[in-house]
């Protein structure tokens, strides 16, 4: 929501003065949940059984966030060392079978997917990879996006639910294939696309002089090229997302030399993140108590805050160790993985969190569903309709529950209104009127004022979609209805602060 003028830095002194705020107001409102926390602690562990701690000596752990329980069990019994298997094999086929590392790495994919999710799993994934080509060799985008929308509306097929969780032992080896899936369908959309566009580029030997005298050939280089892509390990469980244009070009570049210092602070890197994540769940109980509407009721305002905070703080935390262990790798196979998630508390726009949080899925949307739909380049009415269309989408892969549906249409009428915003400030008579009356610090002033305001609604948008319809709604009750009167001006006060790390951030 940046005007086109340029911005400027503050005084010294002042930015010190923002970041001495923005730290204070974090750790105050984090100790206000921690006290909340220990204090209700005893009712706490009777309903969602607290773990014994074994980060922090007396206190207990929070294991209620599913998604990090889950990726964390599910690293120790068997991720952590297939991805360990992957980075060995790939290096010795990039010393003795070059040629070959497109073919290695899709059997390895293929292998490993069938030791950890079973070979009905892996007969799941292919159905959708074979369905998904064949539509595809028609050439036609509209057929593939029907194709596609069709598969992944299969996930939500309560009979097709049941049959799979049949086929496992316990319930997160069902997940497991049900997240798989989820990526596998970006990773199918992404090649199958790029092959109506691009047919000859997406997928046909390269010694191979015309279509119909090697149809089939070019069809099983054509499968090979998708099954390397889909089943690429590091990428194949839960992301980040590349597109397949990135992961062609990248996987035929000589393989660069990375050091072992390079590899050592990487790991390094990963166990302070892991370790701050852990001390998150150990120190506050964030996730205990947006799950019931009784604690989240008696929060007083700055625990409030504190538990609005730390759940956005542990999901960046907890994204940088999730795609953080994955980058790694794929550095090391030689590709260039997508930038890890900006720290959201210097985030003060709807559109910078899309951009800066999750780049690789930011990037697919931006090329398969953007721009095919006109984007900004077709006028307004066309680029409201790719907006709500990338967001309806997003919020279709991610299950379409009904917190979802309030997280997606909050962060659509947010992006409109900044741009529109943008658009306002940006235009002639307003702008002259602007640089008229004021300098261009009072102008940077005023935009972290408006993107506090800004801030304020990305949080609660973020608040839907991590604690359900439920948090969203008494955040919205007790802090924009009820005490709005008392709390106003200290949250938009150090949102402000905010908004000015933020923006000095993006300057630098």
């Amino acid at each position: 929501m940046t005007p086109k003028w340029e911005l400027v830095s503050l005084p010294r002194w002042e930015m010190v003065a923002y970041w001495i705020l923005s730290f204070s107001s974090h750790f105050y409102s984090f100790y206000q949940l921690h006290s909340f926390s220990k204090e209700h602690e005893v009712s706490l562990d009777k309903e969602v059984q607290l773990e014994r701690g074994f980060l922090l000596w007396g206190f207990k752990k929070d294991p209620t966030d599913f998604e990090w329980s889950f990726w964390n069990e599910w690293a120790w019994r068997s991720l952590l060392w297939s991805l360990i298997g992957h980075a060995v094999v790939s290096r010795l086929a990039y010393y003795y079978l070059p040629q070959y590392r497109l073919a290695v790495f899709a059997m390895y994919g293929l292998i490993s997917a069938g030791w950890i999710l079973g070979v009905r799993g892996v007969i799941v994934l292919m159905l959708h990879l074979s369905i998904s080509l064949v539509v595809a060799q028609l050439r036609s985008p509209v057929l593939s996006w029907f194709c596609s929308l069709l598969l992944l509306s299969t996930l939500n097929v309560s009979a097709l639910q049941d049959l799979q969780r049949g086929w496992y032992t316990s319930e997160d080896q069902y997940y497991l294939l049900l997240f798989s899936t989820a990526v596998c369908s970006l990773h199918c959309i992404s090649f199958c696309l790029e092959m109506c566009w691009h047919p000859l580029q997406a997928g046909r030997p390269k010694h191979c002089s015309s279509l119909q005298n090697c149809a089939l050939k070019t069809l099983i280089y054509q499968f090979l090229k998708l099954t390397a892509f889909c089943f690429y390990h590091p990428l194949f469980y839960n992301g980040p997302i590349m597109t397949y244009k990135d992961f062609s070009e990248q996987i035929e570049r000589p393989l660069c030399k990375v050091s072992a210092l390079h590899v050592f602070s990487g790991i390094l890197r990963l166990c302070v993140w892991w370790c701050l994540a852990e001390f998150m769940i150990h120190f506050m109980y964030m996730h205990a108590i947006q799950s019931n509407e009784t604690y989240l009721e008696m929060l007083p305002p700055w625990a409030m805050g504190g538990l609005a905070l730390a759940l956005v703080q542990f999901f960046y935390v907890k994204y940088l160790v999730l795609f953080g262990a994955v980058s790694l790798l794929v550095r090391l196979d030689g590709l260039e993985p997508p930038t890890l998630p900006r720290c959201v508390s210097i985030m003060y726009s709807f559109t910078g969190m899309w951009r800066h949080f999750d780049v690789g899925l930011y990037k697919w949307l931006i090329r398969y569903i953007y721009v095919p739909l006109g984007g900004s380049r077709h006028g307004a009415f066309r680029k409201l309709l790719s907006t709500a269309l990338a967001f309806g989408f997003v919020c279709f892969w991610h299950g379409c529950h009904d917190y979802l549906l309030y997280w997606a249409l909050l962060n659509w009428v947010g992006v409109l209104v900044e741009n529109a915003f943008a658009l306002l400030f940006s235009s002639p008579p307003l702008r002259h009127a602007i640089v008229y009356c004021l300098t261009p610090r009072m102008q940077r002033r005023g935009l972290a004022l408006i993107s506090a305001f800004s801030t304020a609604f990305l949080i609660l948008s973020n608040l839907f979609f991590l604690g359900g319809t439920h948090v969203g709604r008494i955040f919205w009750k007790k802090l924009f209805v009820q005490d709005w009167s008392s709390v106003a001006v200290p949250m938009v006060a150090f949102l402000y602060c905010f908004a000015q790390v933020g923006i000095e951030w993006d300057m630098r």
